[in-house]
Parts: structure tokens; C-alpha cells; sequence
């Protein structure tokens, strides 16, 4: 598959090479990314053990990047790309960035947003899934089976 550089592809590959930072770092792999006009313009994964705090979720560090780098809280007009299906905090927090598109590789049976109530996500939030779902999936069965 030949991927464009202003693609969902290209985009969610960005976010499992953060995915693969935290794997290398004994975190739950999951990686994000967030894109304003074409433009990657924070990248993040997790670092709750790092960190020493369960809040330090891929997304939750991305949104702050993120913000950070536009000088504003909303993210309005940006996508966010990540490896797993937010969780509550996650889809919380991005429903107050008001952020325009979330793109997820994985799906979350046991804690994604979408198991509790797709009304997590602003109104505006368009989402797509499954994208790499199968390459996201088994870093994460590969992180877990290691744990074991």
C-alpha cells in the first residue's frame, strides 16, 4: 500500500512509531498524534509509569502538546490519531479540546470510550476506526503476554 503523506495512513503509522516508544519504555504501548493543516504538530505516548501517574495517557500528553504548541485549549480543526480506543478520561478531555476528528487503530472492549457512550465526544467530533487496528493490537498482546 502506497501511502501519500497527508493520508489517515501515513498519519496513524506516526502514531504506532510512538506506540513502539512506549513499548521500548515497558509503558503500555500507545501512541498519538495530532495533526493541524496537513502537519503533525505533537506526538506523544504513554508515560503513566514514568511519570508515576495514571492521568499520563498517550492522548492526555498530546492534547497538552498540542495546546501548548497552537497557544490555545481547543483543537478545533486538528485530528488526533492513536493507536487504542480513548477511554473515558481520554474522550472526556477530548471533548474539552472540542478537537474535530479522532482516527483510533484498536478498539477497547474492556475500557474504550465508545463501550460506556459515544455521548463522551463533542457533538462535532467526527470519528473513524480500525485503522491498523491489527498492528496496534499485537504490540499491545505482545506487551501484555511479556507481562505475564
Amino acid at each position: 500500500m502506497s501511502l501519500t503523506i497527508h493520508s489517515d495512513e501515513h498519519f496513524m503509522k506516526e502514531a504506532l512509531k510512538e506506540a513502539q516508544k512506549a513499548y521500548e519504555l515497558d509503558e503500555v504501548p500507545v501512541g498519538a498524534v495530532i495533526v493541524s493543516n496537513k502537519r503533525i504538530i505533537a506526538r506523544a505516548h504513554n508515560l503513566t509509569e514514568r511519570l508515576n501517574d495514571v492521568t499520563a495517557h498517550a492522548e492526555m500528553q498530546v492534547f497538552t502538546a498540542a495546546a501548548d504548541y497552537l497557544g490555545g485549549k481547543y483543537l478545533k480543526d486538528c485530528t488526533l490519531y492513536v493507536t487504542l480506543e480513548p477511554c473515558v478520561m481520554c474522550a472526556g478531555a477530548s471533548y474539552w479540546s472540542q478537537i474535530s476528528r479522532i482516527v483510533y487503530a484498536a478498539s477497547d472492549e474492556k475500557r474504550g470510550f465508545s463501550v460506556h457512550s459515544k455521548n463522551l465526544l463533542h457533538p462535532k467530533t467526527e470519528v473513524k476506526s480500525g485503522l491498523f487496528k491489527e498492528e496496534a493490537g499485537e504490540l499491545l498482546v505482545s506487551f501484555f503476554q511479556k507481562k505475564r
